[in-house]
């Protein structure tokens, strides 16, 4: 069966604003993904255990709680904590084993830097950032701080 996608353009925009002293000190930036078939837009109800919301491999398999994607077609990745109290911890972990941890603050968003090659190759999390090697992305992990939070799981890629 052919498929009946027709790829897309995904644009981005990050927009802050902000008057001080009667001046426009905000800014506002966009930037486009092309040629998108693919997206996935859901909440996910984050436990105060570990749990897989993305993982990346050549084949893109998935599971019941975790969506999986093929690591080179991904493009862009944004999560949003809709919590209004407590933060989540998004772990980023590499094809290596490395992870790296981020706070994400209630209703805060966080965008994972992809790379035209997808989430392959970007991530290095060892002990200096003197020495990169840069691993692909294999899973992204969430798990809530004191009581469950509801996570805004964004994903495109072509």
């Amino acid at each position: 069966m052919a498929t009946t996608v027709t790829p897309a353009t995904l644009t981005v925009r990050i927009v802050a604003t902000i008057s001080l002293a009667g001046q426009d000190k905000g800014f506002d930036h966009s930037f486009t993904v092309a040629s998108v078939t693919e997206v996935v837009n859901r909440i996910v109800n984050i436990p105060t255990s570990e749990m897989a919301v993305l993982v990346f491999t050549a084949t893109s398999p998935g599971s019941a709680t975790a969506i999986g994607l093929n690591e080179a077609d991904v493009r862009f990745i944004c999560l949003t904590n809709l919590d209004d109290t407590n933060f989540i911890q998004i772990t980023i972990i590499s094809e290596n084993n490395n992870e790296c941890a981020h706070k994400l603050e209630a209703g805060h968003t966080i965008m994972i830097p992809i790379s035209a090659e997808g989430v392959v190759d970007v991530h290095d999390a060892s002990t200096t950032a003197l020495t990169v090697s840069f691993d692909d992305i294999t899973s992204i992990t969430a798990l809530a701080d004191s009581a469950a939070c509801d996570l805004q799981v964004f994903a495109a890629g072509v």
